[in-house]
C-alpha cells in the first residue's frame, strides 16, 4: 500500500514521498531507443534558464511524521569499528617529491605560488579546492563507507586551522576561487564557523561551500551564513523512511528534509543542491519524487552515477546510467512517450547551458522552482575539464578522486617546508595526474585497482 501524506502545493509530493514498497518499473527496448533519438535533440539545444519564482511548502506533515524517530540522532555517537580494511593508497615522501622538481625545473631560489604551480600537462588550469576537515560520520552509507568502518586517525595527525588556513592562502595566491568544505562530515568540526569565515575572508574567493548529510545543518546554518557560507550541497539518496534507515544505518530522514527547506531560505537561489547516488533497485523508482522536490523549492536535484571505491560494494549489476535515468524520467511503463510539449513524459524538460568546468548535465523543468542535474562520472566523465584538487583531512594532497597517489602536505608543513618548497610539490604532483579516472580507463577498471581510500576518508 501507498502512504499518503496531505502537504500544501504538494500534492504529486504528498501522494508519492512517503512509500514503503514499489513495483520496479520495467521499461522495453522502444523505450530506451527512443530516449536515445529525443536524449540526443535535447542534449544539442541547450537553452538558459530564467528565474521561476513560486510558493515554497513547509512539509510540516511529513517531518512529523518521521521525527518521532530521529529525536536522539543528534547525540548519536560517532565511534566506528576498530577493525577497518587497511588502506592500500600509494603515499609519495614529500622530500623526495620537493628534491625531483627542484632538479627538474632548475629551482635555485624561492618561488612565489602562482597558476603554473596548478595547470597540469594536459594544460588545465585548477580553479576549485576541496578540503576534507575530517573522517568521522554520523551516518553508515553503504557506497562511502565499508561495513567495518574506516580506520581513524587521532586529532593531531589531521590539518588543524592555522594548516587549513595556510594551505588555502597558498592554493588561492595560485589562482584557486573556490572552496568546498568536506568530510566526514564537516559539521561534526567545532571550528567550522572559523575556518569558513577565514576562507570567505579572501578578496579572490568567490565561493565557500560545504558538503553535508545535513542532519545537523538547520540548527548551525545561521551561524555558517553569517561566517561566509555561499553554498550547501546536501547528500540524500531516497525519500522513504525505511530506505534512508537501509543506506545510512541510521535514522533521520525528517532532519535532512528540513535542513534542506532552511537551507533554501537562508541561501540564494541556485546555492543549494541535493546529490543523490542512484543505485538500482535501491531508489531508481524514486527519480521522479526527486523531482518534484525542486518544484516548489528552489534547489537543484543532482543524480550521482555509483562510482566505485574501497570496499563499497560497487556492483556493475546494481548500476544506473545517466541514460538509464533519462529512461525512467521520461517514459511510462509501456515505453510510450507523454504527449507534453516536448515528448519528454509528464515534464516539460529543456536542456541547459553547463557552466565550464561543470560536473553536472542541467535540465530543467518548466515551471519548476529548481534545476535537474546528472553527474555521469562513469558514462560521460568530464575529466577533460577537471579543475579540482583535494586536500584530505590527514593533509594529503590528491589530484585525482579516483587516483591512489597522494603527497603529504602536512608533514612537508610540520617539517619546516616554506611555502616556495609547498608550491613546488602541489606543481610537481599535479604533473602525475592522469587525463581520466586516475588512469583506470572506467569503472572496473577502478573496482579492480581497489587501492584507493573508501569516499570517507577522500572527502568527496
Amino acid at each position: 500500500m501507498r502512504g499518503s501524506i496531505s502537504i500544501s502545493r504538494v500534492s504529486f509530493l504528498a501522494k508519492k514521498i512517503v512509500k514503503t514498497t514499489r513495483n520496479q518499473r520495467q521499461f522495453s527496448s522502444v523505450a530506451v531507443q527512443r530516449n536515445n533519438e529525443v536524449h540526443s535533440s535535447f542534449e544539442n539545444d541547450p537553452i538558459d534558464i530564467t528565474k521561476v519564482s513560486v510558493a515554497r511548502p513547509r512539509l510540516e506533515q511529513l517531518r512529523e511524521k518521521l521525527k518521532s524517530t530521529t529525536d536522539s540522532l543528534d547525540s548519536y555517537s560517532t565511534k566506528q569499528t576498530s577493525k577497518p580494511n587497511p588502506l592500500k593508497t600509494s603515499n609519495l615522501s614529500w622530500k623526495q617529491v620537493l628534491n625531483s622538481a627542484k632538479e627538474y625545473y632548475g629551482v635555485e631560489e624561492d618561488i612565489q605560488p602562482n597558476q603554473d604551480m596548478l595547470t597540469d600537462t594536459f594544460q588545465r588550469t585548477h580553479s576549485y579546492l576541496r578540503i576534507s576537515l575530517g573522517e568521522r560520520c554520523n551516518l553508515r552509507c553503504l557506497y562511502c563507507m565499508p561495513p567495518e568502518g574506516v580506520p581513524l586517525q587521532p586529532k593531531d595527525s589531521l590539518l588543524n586551522a592555522a594548516e587549513i588556513d595556510r594551505l588555502t592562502s597558498l592554493f588561492t595566491a595560485g589562482g584557486v576561487d573556490k572552496v568546498r568544505l568536506t568530510g566526514g562530515e564537516p559539521l561534526l568540526r567545532k571550528d567550522l564557523p572559523e575556518i569558513i569565515s577565514s576562507i570567505a575572508s579572501r578578496p579572490t574567493i568567490n565561493s565557500v561551500g560545504i558538503t553535508t548529510n545535513g542532519i545537523t545543518l538547520s540548527r548551525h546554518l545561521p551561524t555558517l551564513v553569517e561566517a561566509g557560507m555561499t553554498h550547501a550541497n546536501i547528500s540524500l539518496d531516497t525519500l522513504v523512511d525505511s530506505k534512508f534507515t537501509e543506506i545510512t544505518r541510521r535514522k533521520g530522514l525528517s532532519k535532512v528534509l528540513k535542513a534542506i527547506e532552511d537551507a533554501c531560505e537562508m541561501l540564494p537561489k541556485g546555492n543549494v543542491k541535493i546529490n543523490c547516488v542512484v543505485m538500482k533497485g535501491f531508489n531508481d523508482d524514486e527519480l521522479r519524487d526527486f523531482v518534484q522536490l525542486s518544484k516548489d523549492l528552489p534547489v537543484d536535484v543532482r543524480f550521482i552515477e555509483w562510482m566505485p571505491f574501497n570496499d563499497n560494494g560497487w556492483n556493475k549489476d546494481r548500476f544506473l546510467s545517466y541514460q538509464d535515468m533519462m529512461t525512467r524520467l521520461t517514459y511510462d511503463e509501456d515505453g510510450n512517450v507523454s504527449s507534453s510539449r516536448n515528448g519528454l513524459g509528464p515534464f516539460e524538460l529543456k536542456r541547459l547551458v553547463d557552466g565550464a568546468n561543470d560536473t553536472t548535465k542541467w535540465w530543467h523543468v518548466d515551471g519548476y522552482a529548481g534545476r535537474l542535474g546528472f553527474i555521469t562520472s562513469m558514462t560521460q566523465n568530464f575529466c577533460g575539464t577537471c579543475n579540482r584538487v583535494r586536500l584530505t583531512a590527514d593533509g594529503q594532497l590528491k589530484v585525482c578522486l579516483f587516483g591512489s597517489a597522494e603527497v603529504s602536505l602536512r608533514d612537508a608543513m610540520r617539517e619546516g617546508a616554506s611555502d616556495s618548497d609547498l608550491s613546488l610539490i602541489v606543481r610537481a604532483a599535479l604533473q602525475k595526474k592522469k587525463f581520466a579516472l586516475g588512469g583506470h580507463g572506467n569503472a572496473e577498471g577502478i573496482k579492480k585497482a581497489n587501492n584507493n581510500r573508501p569516499m570517507t576518508l577522500i572527502g568527496g
